[in-house]
């Protein structure tokens, strides 16, 4: 038995089941490229879900994480901490908001922001308590809790766990008559993925988000952009809402924000719509500790100063042309922006894990969502070598 054979029989004996895994045990990474226990080298072409924008071990992520754990790394949000107001500060700047609201993972970001709106709801449009309804979309996904599962419209996320949490009214992605019509005189906000990425990389059609942010507007209603996905850069533009000049009311951010070295994610907006939390009203242990801190603030850095998303932007449009060009048999669809990319495959192409593995056997790690969808999803430090060396091997495949 394998080193990397052993690993797995442990982790299916004493670990939950709740993933079907790609049969690889990665044992160190740097750049694009990880490594395998047996030494096999890959390019990881899913950047963990796009937490790994910058790539893997990126030098000034690992300095800053070194250095701020050397000296402190968690005091609570009881006092005031190093690195915070740095972080917070860029991030406010970044966005082009007033305040920011930091949390640890995407799905308690979301769970904060559902917060946020109902909270200003209440207390700034004068909605009768209880009332709040929050409009969501089929085929979305915005993380695992109770209160997040209740409003997804996969049946396999919903079964066996409620019951859910009502105040969601859930309409058709990209339908812009049905998500009017679901407003109502207690609608607080519209929660949107500017690009549904766990929904099988679904592109909205042009012009939608600018509809939506006009409807949020004119119903004084929070439009709230899930762009833990799809924002830092992954789509070719700092976030995605830029491609069409949308300015959300909220960003809810996560997955990169912490370079993929130290889960980080936040909340932001201006100060009419954060400052409905006062002390006591929201809170976390780790959220903004100095080390996710320290790291963010590297990760965001590196993004900018390096320009990844112009990079994620040139790379990608190039690998969208070329998986294009392949007129494989298999695909159905090529599509995305940057380098979120779907390859929605026939009926007849059999499921996309199996290509999925197969890409594996020819050094490539990505993964498949919605059964019949192979997504790609390379570092924002792609270089077009890399492209050179993965569109061989994908060319092969397909």
């Amino acid at each position: 038995m394998s080193a990397s054979d052993s690993v797995i029989e442990s982790v299916k004996k004493w670990g939950a089941h709740n993933y079907d895994r790609i049969p690889v045990v990665i044992e160190r990474g740097a750049g694009v490229w990880v490594w395998d226990m047996e030494g096999n080298k890959y390019m990881d072409f899913l950047s963990a879900y796009s937490a790994l924008n910058q790539g893997h071990n990126h030098p000034k992520i690992v300095e800053a994480l070194t250095k701020q754990a050397s000296e402190l790394y968690l005091t609570s949000c009881a006092f005031y901490s190093t690195r915070l107001g740095e972080f917070v500060e860029y991030l406010a700047r970044l966005c082009k908001k007033e305040a920011v609201l930091p949390m640890n993972t995407g799905a308690e970001a979301v769970e904060s922001a559902i917060k946020i709106a109902r909270k200003w709801g209440y207390q700034e449009k004068g909605i009768p308590q209880g009332k709040a309804e929050i409009v969501v979309f089929g085929n979305n996904f915005h993380g695992r809790t109770t209160t997040i599962v209740g409003f997804s419209s996969q049946g396999q996320y919903r079964e066996g766990f409620g019951p859910f949490t009502p105040g969601f009214k859930l309409v058709e992605y990209g339908d812009l008559d049905a998500v009017t019509s679901a407003v109502t005189e207690n609608t607080v906000a519209i929660l949107v993925e500017p690009i549904q990425g766990e929904g099988g990389i679904i592109v909205p059609p042009e012009g939608y988000l600018t509809a939506l942010r006009g409807l949020c507007t004119k119903e004084n209603v929070l439009f709230m952009a899930d762009e833990i996905q799809t924002g830092l850069g992954r789509t070719g533009r700092m976030f995605a809402c830029d491609h069409e000049g949308v300015v959300p009311d909220i960003y809810i951010l996560g997955k990169a924000l912490g370079g993929g070295a130290y889960p980080v994610s936040a909340v932001v907006a201006n100060r009419k719509i954060m400052d409905v939390l006062g002390p006591g009203d929201h809170g976390s242990t780790f959220g903004g500790n100095p080390l996710g801190s320290a790291a963010a603030l590297a990760a965001l850095k590196a993004l900018k100063e390096e320009g990844m998303a112009r990079n994620a932007r040139a790379i990608g449009d190039r690998l969208k042309k070329e998986l294009a060009s392949l007129k494989s048999p298999h695909i159905k669809e090529i599509r995305g922006k940057g380098l979120m990319l779907g390859i929605e495959l026939k009926e007849d192409a059999g499921p996309a894990r199996d290509f999925c593995l197969k890409l594996k056997e020819n050094g490539i790690l990505c993964n498949n969502t919605h059964g019949n969808v192979v997504r790609f999803a390379p570092p924002l430090i792609t270089t077009h070598n890399n492209i050179d060396w993965a569109m061989e091997r994908i060319a092969k495949v397909f």
